[in-house]
């Protein structure tokens, strides 16, 4: 946590259609952060707590990446600060460290906003000396989010999209089943996006005898292990997300009860964001927004 420290906007980008980068101050954040590891932060001091995988730190400038895509009303409020604006908290760096493990041949590979948290783990990777093959996919062109930065730090660079508007038409995991079965072979996989996307990853890197890492996004409240919303069976344990991951071993990943429970709050959430969205755009000012 940083204490008397204004967690300022000094960038703001927007990535891709409510997909937007925030450079934020954050000194002592900057300074400890390690590849996997998020952060907690809230809008306004009324706000929800938002769980952010740290995308990139500059202890020299004291800054780090945050990339949030809008999906509920409380990630609607923080899309709404513009550079100069300020996070009324940022608690971090939290979760385990993510695990670089000791290879020659590497192979990444990251699904829409997974991408950010990816880029920590191939900056890690790239200057380990590691050669890193890193395959990025999205629903379409526009979706595709931080391509020359990933790219900087991969050897090779192989791209998806649902509609063919950039590289192979499908999704990641079509293209490392197409390089397994061309015989390519790797000592260690990391995977980050959509949980179905992960389970898909997860049975070809399985059957082809690669460790695979994956990172884990469950619902989280407090990040610190007392509330047990980010509860995920792994190996038949459970284990909570926020601080024994969000890192885990991809192949004893119970994912269709991780898929269940994301689904849990699907609703409500799309309800919070639209009934927010409607009140920004009209006259009405709906209830949940008066009380914060």
């Amino acid at each position: 946590m940083t204490f008397g420290v204004e967690h300022r906007v000094v960038e703001k980008r927007n990535l891709a259609d409510k997909i937007h980068l925030f450079k934020v101050v954050a000194p002592l954040v900057a300074r400890r952060a390690k590849p996997g590891q998020f952060v907690i932060v809230r809008s306004h001091e009324r706000a929800e707590r938002i769980p952010l995988t740290i995308a990139d730190s500059d202890p020299d400038n004291g800054t780090i990446s945050l990339v949030v895509q809008e999906m509920g009303r409380g990630t609607a409020k923080i899309a709404e600060i513009g550079e100069g604006g300020k996070f009324a908290g940022i608690v971090g760096p939290l979760g385990r460290a993510g695990n670089i493990a000791s290879v020659n041949k590497v192979v990444l590979i990251a699904g829409g906003v997974g991408v950010a948290p990816m880029l920590p783990y191939a900056r890690a990777y790239h200057s380990s000396g590691a050669h890193v093959t890193t395959i990025v996919g999205a629903k379409t062109r526009d979706m595709l989010i931080l391509l020359d930065e990933i790219e900087s730090v991969s050897d090779v660079v192989m791209v998806s999209t649902d509609d063919g508007s950039l590289g192979v038409k499908g999704v990641v995991s079509d293209v490392l089943a197409r390089l397994l079965a061309d015989g390519e072979r790797f000592d260690h996989a990391v995977c980050i996006g959509p949980a179905v996307m992960m389970k898909a990853v997860c049975g070809l890197t399985r059957e082809a005898g690669i460790p695979t890492t994956v990172s884990l996004n469950p619902i989280m409240v407090d990040g610190t292990g007392m509330c047990g919303g980010c509860r995920v069976t792994v190996g038949g344990e459970i284990k909570f997300a926020c601080v024994d991951g969000p890192g885990f071993d991809g192949h004893a990943v119970d994912f269709d009860e991780l898929m269940s429970r994301q689904r849990f709050y699907e609703r409500e959430e799309r309800l919070s964001y639209d009934s927010y969205r409607t009140s920004k755009e009209g006259s009405h000012r709906c209830r949940l927004d008066q009380i914060g």
